[in-house]
C-alpha cells in the first residue's frame, strides 16, 4: 500500500514538472524564431495580432463615464481566444512577449484581461528590442509588470481616433455623401497635400537667366557660371540684363583667373535611421511605398531562417522607433567591423551623435542591424529582393554612422575678363570615409584643371539661357512623413497608415508619385475645417501628441486629455448638426445622349474625380472618362489632340483624343517639342521632378 502511495507521488511530481512556461507573442513568425532560444521548458503560441478592439458597429466608448471604452473580443478570434485560455491553464507561467511599444503594452493588457492574469502581484510582462538569442534570453531574467501609462497612452489615442472618427463620419454621410469618413491625424496629411497644392495654384513665376559658359585651359574644358559686374553678384532678371553682360565682354580674348581658393570640407555620416527617416530614405532610394517598406521591415525584426545552426533569427532592431540611440555593444561591435574591414582610419573615435527630434520619445534605440557581422552580400540568398534591399540599406546607414568624415578636397576659382565675373566650384573625393560603406551618400566628384591666380583661360562657348522659377513640389510619400515628423503630427507608428487612409478614401490619387487632392478630398477638408477647426489644426494636433506622450511619461491622466479635447469638440458637433448646410452634388448634364440607350449622359462626382454615366443608371451602366485636351496636337498622327485622361488607380497620364486610331502616350504633359514616342528632350521637361529634388536637398542641407 506504502508502494502504491510513493509512485502516485513520484507519477505526480513527474507531471508537475512537465508543465512548461507559456510564451505569447503577436505573431507565428516571431513565435516560431523565439521558441527556439527558449528550448524545451518553453512553450512560445501568437495571438494574430489584438484579440480585443472597440466594436465596429456602435462607438463603444461610454462618454458620461469617463470614456471609459466597451471592449469586445474581435469576431473571427473566438478560436485563437479558446487555444489561449487552454494553454494558459496549463502552463506553469503565462509571459506576455508582444512588440516594445505602446501597441504592444496595450495587446499585452488585452491579453492579460483574457486569460484572467494577476495584473498587481504577477512579473509577466517580457520586452526585448532585438529577437536575438541573447536579448531574449536576457529578457527572461527580468521580466516586469504591465506598465499601465503605456495603456493608458495607448487608450487614449484609440478613444480619441474612435469620438473622432465616429462622430464626424455620421455627419459627413448625413451633409455631404454616404461612405466619406475623416480623421484627425489624416485630417492634416490631406490638409498639407491641399494647402501645397493651393500654394501651387497661386504661385506666379519670375523670369531670371542664366549665363553657364564653358572655359578651356590647355586641352581641359570646365564649366563656369555668371557671377556678377564689377566684383559684386548681379542677377539677370530679363535678356536686356543679359545683352549687357555680353557687351562688356570680348569672347575672342583670353580670361584672367584672379582667385584660386583650395581647402578641405568635411561631410558627416547621417545617424542611423528611425522609423520616418527609414520610411523616407526607403521612398527616394529604393522607390519603396510607406507601407511595403514596413512589410519588409517588420519580416527583418521578427526573423528570417538563414538555415544551418543560424537557424530564424532577427536581422534588424525594433523598427518603430524616433530615437538615434545606438547601444554601447553595438558602437562597440561596429568598431570592431569596420577596422577589420576597412582600416583604422575609417572608424571614428568618438562617431556623431544624431540630434534628437524635438519630442522623441527615445524609448528604443535606432533602428540597427542585430549583428554588424551579417552583412547584406552573406545572407542575400536568404532574403527576398524587397528584405535584402531594406536590409542593405539599414546596414550601410549604421556602419556609416560609425564612421570618420568623407573628406573633400574643394576648389573655388574666380575668373574676370572687362569687369565680367564667373566662377567655378569643383570637388574631388579625397578620403572616401563613410562613403565607402554607404556609396549612396557618395560626393559627385566635379574636377577642374589644375589652376592659379595669374593663370588664363579661353571661352569656348556661353549659353545664355531663360528660366522661370517654380513652385514649391508636390508631396510625395517621404516628404510628407517628413511634413508630418517635423510638425510633431502622428507617430512612427501611424504614417503608413495614415498616408494609405487618404489613398483608399480617394481624398489624394498619386500623379507621378507625387500626391494631387481630389475634389472629393477637398469637399470633405473645406467642410471639416469650417465646423471643425481644432480637428484640422496642425499646432492642436501636435498638442495631443504631446500630452500622449506625457500620458506615457506617468505626467498626465488619459482621461483628462481625452477630456480637454472631447469637451470643446462635443460643442462643434452641435453646431455643425444645426448650421451645416446638406451640401447637393448636383448632376450637371453632359451636353450628348448615351451611345448605348440613347438617354441623356450626366457628368458626377466619382472617387477619382469627375466622370460621364448614363442618366438611366442602373438600368444603363454605361460610363465614360471625361477628356480634357490640353491645346497639343497629337506629335505622332498630327490629327488628334491631347487629351489627359486617368488609369483606373487615378494616376494622371496624357493621350491623343483619336485613340484607339493612334496609340500615342506619355506619362509626362507632353511639350510642342515632345516626340512621336512620347519623350522630351530634357530642356523642354517640366521642371517639377527638378525642382522635387532641389527642395529635397535644401531641405537636407538646412538641417
Amino acid at each position: 500500500m506504502k508502494s502504491t502511495k510513493t509512485q502516485t507521488k513520484s507519477r505526480a511530481k513527474k507531471k508537475t514538472k512537465q508543465k512548461k512556461n507559456l510564451v505569447i507573442v503577436e505573431s507565428p513568425s516571431k513565435a516560431k524564431t523565439i521558441e527556439k532560444y527558449l528550448g524545451r521548458n518553453y512553450k512560445v503560441v501568437a495571438s494574430i495580432g489584438h484579440i480585443r478592439d472597440l466594436p465596429k458597429s456602435t462607438m463603444g466608448v461610454d462618454i458620461e463615464n469617463d470614456y471609459q471604452p466597451k471592449y469586445i473580443n474581435i469576431r473571427g478570434k473566438g478560436d485563437i481566444i479558446k487555444s489561449l485560455k487552454k494553454d494558459a491553464k496549463a502552463a506553469k507561467h503565462v509571459y506576455l512577449a508582444s512588440d516594445p511599444d505602446r501597441e504592444g503594452e496595450a495587446i499585452a493588457w488585452h491579453l492579460s484581461h483574457i486569460l484572467d492574469l494577476d495584473l498587481d502581484s504577477s512579473d509577466n510582462r517580457v520586452v526585448f528590442n532585438e529577437i536575438t538569442k541573447d536579448a531574449v534570453k536576457d529578457a527572461f531574467k527580468h521580466p516586469r509588470k504591465i506598465d499601465m501609462d503605456l495603456v493608458d497612452a495607448q487608450q487614449a489615442r484609440r478613444i480619441l481616433d474612435r469620438l473622432v472618427g465616429y462622430s464626424l463620419s455620421p455627419i459627413l454621410w448625413k451633409k455631404v455623401k454616404k461612405g466619406l469618413s475623416a480623421g484627425r491625424v489624416q485630417s492634416i496629411a490631406l490638409g498639407l497635400v491641399i494647402k501645397r497644392e493651393q500654394e501651387i495654384q497661386a504661385f506666379e513665376p519670375d523670369e531670371y537667366w542664366s549665363l553657364d559658359t564653358m572655359f578651356k585651359k590647355s586641352r581641359t574644358k570646365f564649366k563656369a557660371a555668371f557671377y556678377g559686374l564689377e566684383g559684386k553678384k548681379t542677377s539677370l532678371p530679363d535678356n536686356d540684363a543679359v545683352q549687357e553682360v555680353l557687351k562688356k565682354m570680348d569672347r575672342t580674348a583670353p580670361f584672367n583667373v584672379t582667385n584660386v581658393v583650395t581647402k578641405d570640407r568635411k561631410r558627416n555620416p547621417q545617424p542611423p535611421f528611425t522609423t520616418s527617416t527609414m520610411q523616407q530614405a526607403a521612398n527616394t532610394q529604393l522607390n519603396f511605398k510607406t507601407r511595403k517598406t514596413m512589410m519588409a521591415a517588420q519580416q527583418l525584426y521578427e526573423g528570417i531562417n538563414l538555415g544551418g545552426k543560424n537557424g530564424t533569427v532577427g536581422l534588424i532592431t525594433y523598427m518603430r522607433t524616433d530615437s538615434v540611440r545606438l547601444s554601447d555593444t553595438a558602437k562597440a561591435e561596429a568598431s570592431t567591423f569596420i577596422n577589420d574591414e576597412y582600416g583604422s582610419e575609417y572608424a571614428a573615435v568618438k562617431p556623431v551623435e544624431g540630434k534628437q527630434q524635438e519630442g522623441a520619445q527615445d524609448a528604443h534605440e535606432a533602428i540597427r542591424p542585430t549583428s554588424v557581422f551579417r552583412t547584406p552580400a552573406s545572407i542575400k540568398d536568404k532574403l527576398t529582393n524587397e528584405q535584402f534591399k531594406l536590409y542593405q540599406l539599414i546596414w550601410s546607414r549604421f556602419v556609416a554612422s560609425q564612421m570618420t568624415p568623407e573628406i573633400l578636397a574643394t576648389m573655388a576659382v574666380t575668373i574676370e575678363q572687362n569687369g565680367v565675373t564667373f566662377r567655378a566650384n569643383g570637388s574631388q573625393t579625397k578620403f572616401a570615409g563613410f562613403t565607402k560603406a554607404y556609396p549612396a551618400a557618395k560626393n559627385k566628384d566635379n574636377k577642374l584643371p589644375s589652376l592659379a591666380t595669374g593663370d588664363v583661360v579661353d571661352m569656348v562657348s556661353m549659353s545664355p539661357e531663360q528660366h522661370f522659377t517654380q513652385p514649391p513640389a508636390r508631396y510625395t510619400e517621404a516628404t510628407l512623413v517628413r511634413a508630418l515628423e517635423e510638425n510633431g503630427v502622428g507617430r512612427p507608428s501611424t504614417y503608413a497608415a495614415t498616408i494609405e487612409t487618404i489613398q483608399r478614401r480617394a481624398y489624394v490619387r498619386l500623379d507621378t508619385k507625387k500626391f494631387v487632392p481630389t475634389e472629393l478630398g477637398e469637399l470633405v477638408q473645406n467642410t471639416v475645417q469650417e465646423f471643425f477647426p481644432d480637428v484640422t489644426n496642425i499646432k492642436f494636433t501636435a498638442k495631443v501628441e504631446t500630452d500622449l506622450d506625457n500620458v506615457e511619461a506617468g505626467q498626465k491622466y488619459w482621461v483628462k486629455v481625452v477630456d480637454d479635447f472631447f469637451t470643446p469638440f462635443s460643442k462643434e458637433l452641435e453646431t455643425a448638426e444645426k448650421e451645416m448646410e446638406k451640401i447637393v452634388l448636383k448632376d450637371e448634364l453632359a451636353g450628348f445622349d448615351c451611345d448605348i440607350c440613347g438617354a441623356p449622359m450626366l457628368k458626377k462626382l466619382g472617387r477619382y474625380g469627375k466622370f460621364y454615366a448614363c442618366s438611366r443608371f442602373p438600368d444603363c451602366r454605361n460610363t465614360q472618362t471625361i477628356v480634357e485636351e490640353i491645346g497639343l496636337l497629337c506629335p505622332k498622327c498630327k490629327t488628334g489632340q491631347i487629351v489627359e485622361r486617368k488609369t483606373k488607380l487615378g494616376r494622371k497620364f496624357y493621350g491623343c483624343s483619336r485613340y484607339p486610331e493612334c496609340d500615342f502616350v506619355s506619362w509626362e504633359k507632353p511639350t510642342e517639342k515632345t516626340l512621336p514616342d512620347g519623350t522630351t528632350p530634357k530642356d523642354e521637361t517640366d521642371d517639377d521632378n527638378k525642382n522635387q529634388e532641389n527642395t529635397e536637398e535644401t531641405s537636407k542641407s538646412s538641417k
